[in-house]
């Protein structure tokens, strides 16, 4: 019985990491320490609904192109399970920008912020939110 579990828990998590989408916008999408990340959680329920295609091909798109140079890549993260595979994930999705500078990206969110704000309704009925973080340390694995 454990066996079927772990060889059901390894084909979740290579799903889970076929469903994450990147998009590279320059010639390395590795973040680094002292970069800046922001999150925009889509939190999952009842009648939530979700285009994840609209999402990665014209939402995603149009805010990376808002943002311009301080943009080091992006991410796009599907939400397949909760903690255990049985449950429901607690994000819908999560897009994520890796960004050089917070203020740079205040203002570019905010001199485009109707545009990115009214195009939600082509996409979710979900409010999302939005957390920016300091990426404060990173581990590489030496494994190949």
């Amino acid at each position: 019985m454990l066996s079927k579990i772990n060889i059901f828990l390894l084909t979740l998590a290579f799903v889970a990491l076929m469903g994450c989408k990147t998009t590279q916008l320059s010639n390395s999408a590795t973040a680094e320490t002292g970069m800046f990340k922001v999150a925009i959680l889509y939190p999952n329920g009842e009648d939530k609904t979700f285009d994840m295609d609209y999402y990665e091909k014209k939402h995603m798109p149009m805010v990376a192109g808002f943002i311009g140079e301080n943009l080091k890549f992006y991410e796009i993260d599907k939400g397949v399970s909760g903690r255990t595979p049985t449950d429901k994930p607690p994000y819908v999705a999560i897009g994520y920008f890796y960004i050089k500078d917070v203020a740079l990206y205040s203002q570019a969110i905010a001199k485009n912020r109707d545009a990115v704000v009214n195009d939600f309704k082509n996409y979710t009925n979900i409010q999302p939110v939005v957390q920016i973080s300091e990426i404060k340390y990173l581990v590489h694995s030496t494994k190949k």
